[in-house]
C-alpha cells in the first residue's frame, strides 16, 4: 500500500489516473468566459449553483463558489464540478482584481466542490483543506471520476483531477491575505468527515460549505448524530451572513440553519419510530421525512440514501 504523503504527491500529479500531463492548449483556454458572480460584501463575490444534479448541461456547476480580495491577495472557495469552471471562477477573479490567487479552499471532497482543483494547481495556487480531506479523495477519487464520466461526457472530464491539498488544517487556522483574516475551522463528522467553513472576519461573512443548504434537500455523507449535535455549535459563529454550499448566494446567520434542522430531526423522528417499530430499513426509507417533500428541491434524488445512511447509524 502506497503510503499517506506519496499517494498525495500521486493525486497532484495526477499519474494514478492514467493521464497525461500534455493537455492540449486548446482545452487549456476553454473557458474565457468569467463565472457570473455577485459582491455580497466588500470584497466577497460569489456564483450561485443550480439545484441540479451533475451533467454535461450545467458543467457540474450546482454549487455555490467564491473568492475573497484581500489587500495582497486572493482566496478562492471551492473550484467547482469541472476544471471548465474553475477556469471561469479564475477569470471571474481576474475581472475583479490582478491581485494573485494564493490559496483555494477546498470544504469538503465532493465532486461539485474538488472538480476544478487541477486549474488552481495549474497556476500554483496553495490548496487548503480539512485534515482529513487527502484520505478521503484517494479513497473516493477514482469512484468519482468513473461515476460521473458518463453524466458529465469526455469534453468536461477530460482535464479533471483528483488534486488533494497542500496545507491541512487540524482544528483551526487563520489566513492572512493582506489586511483581511480568514478563519477556517475543521469539524467533525457531519455532512462529511472532511467539512471546513471559513470565515471573513472583515465583514462577518461565513462561507459554510455543505454543513448549510438551503432549498437543496441537505446530503449526508457522514453521520447525522454528528452534523446535528455541532448545529449550535456552528450557529455560535459570530457571522452576520452565510454564503451556503447550496442556495442563495447569501442569507441571515444563523436563521439559515432552520430548515435543515427541521429536516434532520423529522429524519430521526421517523427513523427512530420505524426502528422501535422493527420496520425494515427497505421498507422505512419510504416514508422518512416524507411531510419535508415539497420544502426541498431534489427531495426524491437525495432523501432515500440520507434514510439509509441515518437508520444504519442510528440502529446501532
Amino acid at each position: 500500500m502506497v503510503n499517506l504523503p506519496n499517494r498525495r504527491r500521486i493525486l497532484r500529479t495526477g499519474v494514478w489516473l492514467g493521464l497525461s500531463s500534455l493537455v492540449p492548449s486548446a482545452r487549456l483556454h476553454a473557458a474565457e468566459t468569467a463565472l457570473p458572480t455577485r459582491e455580497v460584501a466588500e470584497g466577497i463575490h460569489v456564483f450561485g449553483g443550480r439545484h441540479e444534479l451533475m451533467r454535461a448541461a450545467n458543467k457540474g456547476e450546482i454549487c455555490n463558489v467564491g473568492f475573497i480580495v484581500g489587500k495582497d491577495a486572493v482566496a478562492v472557495i471551492d473550484s467547482g464540478g469541472s476544471v471548465v469552471e474553475g477556469r471561469a471562477l479564475i477569470a471571474a477573479v481576474r475581472a475583479v482584481t490582478d491581485r494573485p490567487i494564493r490559496y483555494l479552499v477546498n470544504t469538503h471532497m465532493h465532486p461539485d466542490h474538488v472538480f476544478g482543483n487541477a486549474a488552481f494547481a495549474e497556476i500554483g495556487v496553495q490548496i487548503v483543506g480539512h485534515h482529513n480531506l487527502p484520505r478521503a479523495l484517494a479513497n473516493r477519487g477514482s469512484y468519482y471520476l468513473s461515476s460521473y464520466h458518463d453524466a458529465m461526457g469526455s469534453d468536461l472530464m477530460a482535464d479533471v483531477r483528483i488534486v488533494a491539498p497542500d496545507v491541512l488544517v487540524e482544528v483551526e487556522r487563520q489566513l492572512d491575505l493582506g489586511g483581511r483574516t480568514l478563519v477556517l475551522r475543521a469539524w467533525k463528522p457531519a455532512h462529511t468527515d472532511n467539512d471546513l467553513t471559513v470565515l471573513d472576519t472583515a465583514t462577518r461573512t461565513l462561507f459554510a460549505g455543505d454543513l448549510c443548504f438551503m432549498e437543496h434537500l441537505p446530503t449526508l455523507d457522514g453521520s447525522i448524530r454528528g452534523w446535528i449535535e455541532q448545529l449550535e455549535p456552528l450557529a455560535g459563529i459570530r457571522a452576520s451572513q452565510v454564503v451556503p454550499g447550496h442556495g442563495p448566494v447569501a442569507a441571515k446567520w444563523p436563521q439559515a440553519l432552520d430548515d435543515e434542522r427541521r429536516y434532520f430531526a423529522a429524519v430521526v423522528r421517523d427513523v427512530r419510530k420505524a426502528i422501535a417499530g422493527g420496520v425494515p430499513m427497505g421498507e422505512a426509507i419510504e416514508t422518512v421525512a416524507e411531510d419535508e417533500r415539497g420544502r426541498w428541491r431534489l427531495f426524491d434524488e437525495h432523501n432515500p440514501r440520507n434514510a439509509t445512511a441515518a437508520f444504519a447509524e442510528l440502529e446501532w
